[in-house]
Parts: structure tokens; sequence; C-alpha cells
């Protein structure tokens, strides 16, 4: 965590984005953290700052995975996307979500992504939601349209992305503070 004005902590999120990002899903959620004052930190899992989400919109991001991977985050969040398949393959993102895991840190996903965390292991045993398309992939789903179960968060998709990213504010900092951001974008 690093300080805020007034000195505590403020909260740091990874957030990982590549080709074929849904967009909305992680624009969204960012813009929200940011503005409550959590410290994100948008990185390209290619070797390039720059992803090309799904609508072919650019996104640029701060820093690429190979710079990042090593860095302290208090939640790891991945956004849904038809790209985000291709790190099914991707066996250091796998290993950093099991070992999020087996320290009980935060984890969040939304859209498709809840599949590459069950694709690591970690949903056994946990209720997830994700996109109606791969929902029945999980091993214990549901149809609510954000699910928290232990230290792992996930959501249905581009739908519930201003939700989504209400409570990942939540849970990184208060309801108050979750309560103020949405009335500040008339939520």
């Amino acid at each position: 965590m690093t300080t805020s004005n007034d000195d505590r902590p403020r909260p740091r999120v990874l957030t990982l984005l590549f080709d074929g990002v849904e967009e909305i899903e992680a624009i969204a959620p960012v813009d929200l953290l940011r503005r409550a004052a959590i410290v994100v930190v948008m990185a390209s899992v290619n070797e390039q700052q720059v992803v090309e989400g799904r609508s072919g919109i650019r996104i640029q991001t701060e820093k690429t995975w190979s710079e990042i991977e090593n860095e302290p985050f208090d939640l790891l969040f991945i956004p849904g996307g038809p790209g985000v398949f291709e790190l099914f393959e991707n066996e250091a993102i796998l290993q950093i979500i099991r070992q999020r895991n087996q320290n009980a840190q935060w984890t969040a996903a939304i859209c498709a992504a809840p599949k590459l965390l069950a694709a690591a292991g970690i949903l056994e045993n946990r209720t997830a939601t994700s996109h109606g398309s791969i929902r029945p992939e999980l091993p214990i789903s549901s149809d609510e349209r954000i699910v928290v179960s232990d230290h792992i968060i996930t959501s249905q998709g581009a739908g519930t992305a201003i939700e989504f990213g209400l409570q990942l504010i939540e849970t990184l900092t208060d309801q108050k503070t979750a309560q103020s951001i949405a009335q500040s974008i008339h939520f």
C-alpha cells in the first residue's frame, strides 16, 4: 500500500489487460477505483504497453506484466473478454492466481475471467458467477450479479461493471466510500 494525503495506506490494485479485453469491464472499475483514491496499475500481459480491446479501442497501460509481476498488490483484477482465453496458457499468471489464493489475498474477475480462476484451480468449493455462457463450466455457479466468496470476487459482465467496481471499493476501503462514489456518479 502507498499512503494518501492523510497518511492512511492506500490500497493497490493490479489490473491485467490483454488484447481482446472487454473495454467496459476493464475501464469502468478502474475509473471508479481511482475516484476512490485507490492506486490502480494497469499492466499489459503482452510486452507492449498498448492493448487493443474487443471493440478495437486501444488502451495505454502503465506497465507490462514482466515489469510488475513481483510487486505487492492488495487485489488482482482480471477483466473478461475473448482475449482472456489466451491467458489459460500463461503459467506465470496461473501461478500468481494460485499463490494469491494460498495467501488468502483478494482476486477479482468479471465475465469470462472467472473461468481463468477455475483453470487455476481456485474455485473448488467456492461459489462464483460469470458471463452466462461459461457459468455452467464453473465448479459452483450462481446467477447473482456479484459473488464474494472468501477472498474471491466475481461478476457477470459488462452490464455489472459499475456494481462490480463499487464492490471492489467497498472491499478495499469501506461501505461509506463505495456509497459516496456511487452517489457521485448518480448510480
